[in-house]
This record gives structure tokens, sequence and C-alpha cells, in this order.
């Protein structure tokens, strides 16, 4: 199911082999709904045999180009040299893509899984590190990596008129019979828009909770990442941490990261504002309405955790069209 009765959730429309409303462009992973790294690994595999049993022959330029290197984007590149495509990847980060963004020492969920030319993975727990680690020596060991172009983002999709696309990116342009877009939904993260966000001590993501010992620290939202952010800055020791979101639950978190924050909460090393609303950030302040009164706190960082917007301007150029679900399959 996604989105709720209330709280749409924008999808990209797909056909069951994975292609968009355009032909030749397919969504594999987060960006087609399905977050799950398994699902991700198994889209990206499905996809790219879907493409290869349609693909034209004797065309010049790649058979195909994928975009993004995270779960769906690494099986995707896998599927194709095992069967023996053209190919590359245009990754604007590193390998792992969404997971490589995850912070340290994050326990990763997934299950076992079949990744083409490696056979089953039977990871179920696992750390971010680990998780990466394994990828990089999959990488070296199938030799996949001389295909895969890091810090290069692909900026638009173009039809080339006889059939297959323009790639245009960073760095270069391509010519491919197919595209796979295997892209997060956090394409831009979304932002707060109140005075001070351009502050330098405003960030969009959680690398590494060492870097705020010490720190009195405000974390923005109510979902997994914004509650791991929290807690793991809280369990770090020696930091003052405050967790401040709009709802009055944070029920879209998993059970277990409700606990963790309960249990900071219970120790002391983390404050709940819910039902608050950030009004301004100054240089060693924050202000917060909660309960429709301003609280003032010391800051040092902040932290906002408040999700993605999907990248509509980038598919709407490329032609896809995409539906708002609510809390519909």
């Amino acid at each position: 199911m996604f989105g709720t009765e209330r709280r749409g959730v924008e999808i990209p429309l797909l056909a069951s082999n994975f292609e968009t409303s355009v032909s030749g462009v397919f969504i594999a992973g987060e960006l087609g709904g399905m977050g799950l790294i398994r699902n991700a690994l198994a889209q990206g595999r499905q996809a790219v045999e879907a493409i290869h049993r349609t693909r034209p022959k004797g065309r010049s330029g790649l058979d195909l180009l994928i975009v993004g290197a995270g779960p769906a984007g690494f099986a995707a590149a896998l599927t194709a040299k095992s069967l023996g495509m053209t190919f590359l990847v245009a990754e604007q980060d590193s390998l792992g893509g969404c997971v490589f963004q995850y912070p340290r020492a994050k326990l990763v969920m997934t299950s076992p899984a079949d990744i083409p030319l490696i056979g089953k993975v039977r990871f179920t727990q696992t750390s971010k590190e680990e998780l990466l680690e394994f990828w990089k020596d999959v990488e070296r060991q199938t030799g996949v990596g001389s295909q895969m172009h890091y810090r290069e983002r692909v900026e638009a999709v173009d039809p080339d008129g006889v059939g297959g696309f323009i790639v245009r990116s960073s760095k270069s342009e391509y010519r491919a019979a197919s595209v796979l877009l295997a892209i997060g939904r956090r394409g831009t993260p979304r932002k707060l828009d109140v005075p001070g966000e351009e502050l330098p001590k405003v960030v969009y993501r959680l690398l590494d909770p060492q870097q705020y010992a010490n720190a009195r620290v405000l974390v923005v939202g109510g979902g997994d990442s914004a509650l791991e952010a929290a807690a793991s800055i809280a369990e770090s020791g020696g930091t003052e941490v405050t967790l401040s979101y709009r709802g009055d639950s944070f029920a879209r978190a998993k059970p277990r990261n409700r606990e963790r924050i309960a249990a900071a909460e219970r120790a002391g090393t983390l404050r709940v504002l819910l039902r608050s609303n950030v009004r301004r950030i100054a240089a060693s302040t924050v202000v917060i309405d909660h309960d429709g009164r301003d609280l003032v706190l010391g800051n040092d960082a902040v932290i906002v955790s408040a999700g993605g917007i999907l990248p509509s301007e980038f598919l709407h150029k490329t032609g896809v069209h995409v539906e708002t679900k609510y809390g519909t399959a």
C-alpha cells in the first residue's frame, strides 16, 4: 500500500516489466515505491532481464544506461554484465546510494537474495559498513567497477530520434537504447523554509554521530531517519539532543526506533517535542513553536530529516507519468 487516506505518495506509473510511460525508460527500486533492500535487488535484476529480452539488435551506443548505484542499480549492473550487455552506471554519489547515506554503524535489515554473478546472499541484519564493504568486494570480484561512474550526475534523458536516448550528465553525453532509473525518492531534501536555514550548521543527513560530541543538537522529523539520527547522537553520550516533530506521535517509524527514542528519553539524554515547528535558526540558538508557545533553545547543530522531494521535475522533463496514491496498491 502506498500513502494513506490523507497523505498521498507520488509513484511513477509502471508496467509489469518496470517500463514507464516512456518506451525504453524503466524504473526499479525506491523511486518506484520499493525501498527495501531485498525488493530493490530483485527489481534491479528483473528490470534488466526484461530489457535484455526486448533490446534492439545492431544499434550503436550502449544497450543500457543505469542511473544510480544503490541496491537496485548495483543489481542491475551485475545482471547486465552477466547477460553480456553494453552498459554503464552513472551515480551522483558513491556505491550504495541511499545505503551510503545511512548513519555510521546503522543496522541494516535485509533478507536473503540472489545476486547475479554472486549467488545467494544471506545477510539478514548487518551494519552499513559491512554491507558496503561486501558490495565493494563484489565490485572487485566481478570487474563491474569499470562500468561504474561515480560523482557523475545525470541531468537529462532525451529521445535521440531513432528509438533510443541521449543521456546528458555532469561529465559527458551518452547514447543508449534503454535507460533504467534506479535513483532514490529523496532527490532533493525537504527544507524547513525558515530564517537561518542557510547557516552552515544546518545539514540534511547524519553521517557520523561522533562529530556532534558535546554539542547541542536539534533533529527535525518524525520518520525513521530522524529517530535513528536523534537516538544515535544521544547514545554516543555527552551531547544535548532535542527531537522536534510536528505530529502527535511517531506512528510512521519502526517499533525498534520508537523504543530507542523512549529509552533515551527515560535516560535523560534526549528531549522530545511533539506538536512542534521550527520558527527560526540563529548562530547559537533555535526558536521552536511548541504547543503554541515559543521555546528558545541553545543550539550548535541542526539536522533536518524531513524526507525528500520526489525528483518530479526530472521525471516530467523525461516524460514519465506519475500518479498520487492515497492508501492504494
